[in-house]
């Protein structure tokens, strides 16, 4: 019950009770209402400072579930991400090496996925960074899964033609050379027969009288003959397709043409000493992408070990080419 407010009368000496008027009682009400919002948005501040919403705590708990699973869905991708790259392993070092194929860069591989504005519609959201993070990673591995799909369709391409390149690798001895005798002077640096320096000597020498038939060492197509009296004199170069190209030199006499196909075993030429040649001999090469290589490697179809390590100890003994 509100109290009764009394005002003291001068004139007559005694207490007249005052009866508010509704402007008062007005100004009380609104004192009263800004006091009690005020009163309770300290209370709420408080509040919420110490304790969260039943809102807040759910959208928290979703945070975290959410953070979970990004972590658990970092995990499977860095495993996939492992399994890639030994696949990849495998593709450069066993695949690729088997077909005698070029590794794909690694430039290629790991190269980016362009556009500076690629992942613009991913900003502004809640939690961008990690989206667009996770987005990079995921087009990333697409990317080298697309690359890796193609070096396969490469790689059964090259299963297919397999046989074929077999039939082509040079892969026997060119002439008839049963006791291994023959061998002259192996691949490397040797003395010159004539300017009696050290040389790089880029092939093998056979010894063998004039006259000994030579034979293609696979199947090819005769890409080059060369007649001359000087340098290797009468030549013969015969492309077997994968980058692998013989030489034949100081011929005698030449039994093909440019264009003539061959197969492994023919007889393309006889022993000669054309050119610049101290003795009678075949000076044989092998080139894979124009560069030579030591055809000792490449005797495996007609060599046993025991036959190979013999030829590489007799080659050793030679300190002076015949060319």
């Amino acid at each position: 019950m509100p109290k009764t407010k009394y005002k003291f009368n001068n004139e007559t000496l005694s207490f007249i009770k005052v009866k508010p008027s509704i402007k008062d009682k007005l100004l009380r009400g609104l004192t009263y209402l800004m006091a009690t919002i005020v009163i309770t948005i300290v209370y709420y501040s408080v509040y919420t400072s110490f304790f969260d919403t039943p809102k807040e705590r759910g959208l928290k708990r979703e945070r975290q579930e959410l953070l979970l699973q990004f972590d658990i869905l970092n995990g499977k991708y860095s495993q996939v991400e492992a399994v890639l790259k030994d696949i990849q392993q495998r593709d450069a070092n066993i695949y690729r090496t088997i077909f005698e194929a070029e590794p794909i860069p690694l430039s290629i591989r790991s190269a980016g996925i362009g556009g500076t504005d690629r992942y613009s519609e991913l900003e502004g959201l809640s939690n961008s960074e990690i989206v667009i993070e996770a987005t990079k990673k995921l087009d990333n591995l697409a990317k080298q899964i697309y690359i890796q799909t193609k070096s396969f369709d490469q790689i059964i391409e090259m299963a297919k033609n397999k046989e074929a390149m077999v039939r082509c690798i040079p892969n026997i001895q060119p002439l008839s050379n049963k006791d291994l005798t023959r061998v002259a002077s192996p691949f490397g640096i040797r003395i010159h027969p004539y300017y009696k320096v050290l040389k790089m000597h880029a092939g093998m020498d056979f010894t063998a009288h004039a006259g000994t038939e030579i034979f293609a060492t696979g199947d090819g197509v005769v890409f080059d003959v060369n007649r001359s009296k000087r340098g290797y004199g009468n030549t013969v170069i015969i492309d077997h397709g994968f980058g692998y190209k013989t030489l034949y030199a100081h011929l005698s006499e030449i039994l093909v043409r440019p264009g003539t196909k061959v197969r492994r075993g023919a007889v393309i030429a006889l022993v000669g000493n054309t050119g610049m040649s101290l003795a009678p001999h075949l000076h044989y090469e092998v080139r894979l992408n124009d560069n030579p290589i030591n055809p000792i490697n490449f005797y495996f179809n007609d060599l046993t070990p025991e036959e190979f390590e013999k030829m590489i100890a007799l080659a050793a003994n030679s300190g002076q080419s015949l060319d």
